[in-house]
């Protein structure tokens, strides 16, 4: 065993785990452009302010599970541990509330939590995930949910079910947390400690605790929904109506929340019920409040984040990743020393014209060479300087029917790609 190896709770990805990924990223970024959103990609790390104001210093994130150094300056950074923030200060930073509004990005980033890895959850993981800055209306939290549910829908997942409620606004919200408090005061001595700290200081979060006692003290809790201002009332609505039209399926669901002052309104998770209890495969949000808490002008936003390593895991389990070739097509083989150089020119014309070609680096005999192309996974190989052929020619040798014939090199990649060779963007 090395004496070296990957920090708990972050892992190497390896051939043929990371053809399945450049897969599922490809899948992402696609169904992104068919929804109009361009990619953005901010710092691994931020100031450390960034998140205290843009996640909220009264969350786990923040409280527990952020990677958080002072650089040689004394400055204090954190590694990323969600995205909304750094594309907001993103936002705010360059002045993009005088682009066209709406702006539609996303984007596909490591995140770091320092939190107890479990299947599917790394404390390096990947987010896919999207944000619509500067549109107030239903229609842009609908636009980016359906981006979501569509993106795991194309994947396979097609029994995915919108959870979601509303949070209100600070006209409504205040006369809510009031009740809310209230409801939870009564029932202080059960609840956890975690739960009694947040009643103070962030009360909403109460409703995010894993432990038993206190959800089930939650379940019976003042709803949101039942105090919410006629706007707000409104917007909920169209948002259901809208996912509706649709046809994806939408639950509402008293538990969820975003529980800061900014966020605003639309709070869902999306789950996949044949998980059963461990479902939610990703959460999203409005956050109308954000650009102004980081310095930025008044400015709406709703977005989401999707760990895709849990993605993947669900994909595999359900046997929705389809058989994956990322490995070589051809392969090309020499006769000799003195082949050497023809050989070299012959994988170069390949490799240019688009074909994913691979050759004999350790000087190995032909016959090392062909095992070397069988392992290698090549459907094709190619033989170079074969006795009796004319100049020009190669054999061409078929390793899954065990055929070959002679061809001219110069027609190769046409050969190869009549025989149902995929070849990608050539070269110049």
């Amino acid at each position: 065993m090395s004496k070296y190896q990957a920090p708990r709770g972050m892992r190497d990805v390896l051939p043929p785990e990371s053809e399945r990924w450049q897969w599922l990223v490809s899948s992402c970024r696609e169904m992104a452009h068919r929804y109009g959103y361009r990619e953005i990609r901010t710092p691994l790390v931020e100031h450390t302010e960034v998140f205290l104001k843009g996640v909220g210093e009264g969350t786990d994130i923040v409280e527990h599970e952020m990677y958080t150094f002072s650089d040689r300056a004394g400055r204090s950074l954190s590694l990323r541990p969600e995205g909304t923030a750094g594309v907001v200060r993103a936002y705010v930073e360059h002045g993009m509330h005088t682009w066209p509004q709406p702006v539609k990005v996303y984007y596909v980033a490591e995140m770091f939590r320092y939190d107890r890895p479990q299947a599917g959850r790394y404390r390096q993981h990947t987010q896919f995930g999207a944000e619509v800055l500067g549109a107030p209306d239903p229609a842009a939290d609908v636009d980016v949910l359906s981006l979501a549910v569509r993106t795991l829908q194309a994947l396979g997942l097609r029994e995915v079910r919108v959870h979601l409620n509303s949070v209100g606004d600070p006209k409504c919200r205040p006369g809510y947390l009031q009740v809310f408090r209230e409801y939870f005061q009564r029932h202080y001595d059960r609840l956890d400690e975690d739960s009694r700290r947040r009643l103070v200081t962030n009360p909403l979060r109460i409703l995010d605790s894993k432990v038993e006692q206190t959800r089930e003290i939650a379940r019976g809790a003042p709803r949101m929904l039942d105090y919410l201002c006629a706007e707000c009332r409104a917007h909920f609505d169209a948002v259901v109506r809208r996912l509706e039209v649709l046809g994806i399926p939408v639950e509402v669901d008293p538990l969820i929340v975003r529980g800061l002052d900014y966020y605003t309104r639309t709070a869902a998770e999306v789950h996949y019920p044949k998980l059963g209890a461990q479902s939610t495969l990703f959460g999203g949000g409005r956050y109308d409040g954000l650009a102004e808490v980081l310095g930025g002008p008044p400015t709406p936003g709703v977005g989401f984040g999707m760990g895709l390593e849990r993605v993947l895991m669900v994909l595999e389990e359900e046997g929705l990743v389809p058989e994956l070739s990322g490995g070589v097509q051809v392969y090309v083989c020499h006769q000799g020393p003195e082949w050497d150089e023809e050989a070299l020119r012959l994988l170069d014309v390949l490799r240019r014209a688009g074909v994913r070609a691979d050759g004999d680096l350790l000087g190995r005999s032909l016959r090392a060479q062909l095992r070397a192309a069988s392992r290698s996974g090549a459907r094709w190989a190619v033989l170079v300087g074969a006795a009796d052929l004319p100049a020009g020619k190669v054999v061409l040798r078929d390793l899954q029917a065990g055929e070959q014939r002679a061809v001219d090199a110069d027609q190769l990649p046409q050969l190869l790609e009549e025989g149902g060779c995929e070849r990608t963007g050539a070269a110049s």
